[in-house]
């Protein structure tokens, strides 16, 4: 595996199978977070999320920049794992950030990263149309986000009810 998206709906398995898949990639792993914690939730989302992960990974927190975050870790690290790119979308849209070109600048970060390297992502397109502006805005940065990097990416798994299903690559 060099360059793997994981996509599925919330609670569909994504974040386990990529986790997964990454541990079985070398012995220093880097976990690339785009949470924040925001509210006491998310606070003890996060605090989980790092117990169920373990001692074996070295957490970086990257809500904005995640490409430079990439081309640092994949210095040190033998692998990385990214989770998730829809909050990354998320914190760069309510910053107001250029999305185009954030997502073009990951593009470069995931085309040059050296190391096995592990996307995750939300898919929102299965649903219905949203009722306001903003959340079809949203919808719509995060489907052309993940068809870009699923063109981008070597292997894409798609997971419904925890089961995976093989989109692209390793058949």
């Amino acid at each position: 595996m060099t360059r793997l998206l994981v996509l599925g709906g919330a609670r569909s398995g994504k974040s386990r199978y990529a986790q997964k898949r990454i541990e079985a990639c070398g012995a220093r792993l880097a976990y690339i977070a785009t949470a924040e914690a925001r509210d006491d939730e998310m606070v003890d989302r996060i605090a989980q999320h790092r117990r169920d992960r373990g001692p074996r990974w070295q957490t970086i927190e990257a809500p904005l920049d995640l490409p430079r975050a990439i081309e640092t870790a994949s210095r040190d690290a033998d692998a990385l794992l990214v989770d998730c790119l829809t909050l990354w979308l998320s914190n760069l849209m309510l910053a107001d950030h250029d999305i185009p070109g954030a997502r073009d600048a990951l593009i470069r970060a995931v085309g040059s990263c050296s190391v096995p390297l592990a996307l995750v992502a939300n898919e929102v397109g299965l649903g219905i149309v949203p009722d306001n502006a903003l959340a079809r805005r949203f919808r719509d940065e995060a489907g052309w986000l993940n068809q870009t990097l699923a063109d981008a990416a070597d292997e894409v798994v798609f997971l419904a009810a925890g089961l995976p299903m093989q989109l692209k690559g390793r058949r």
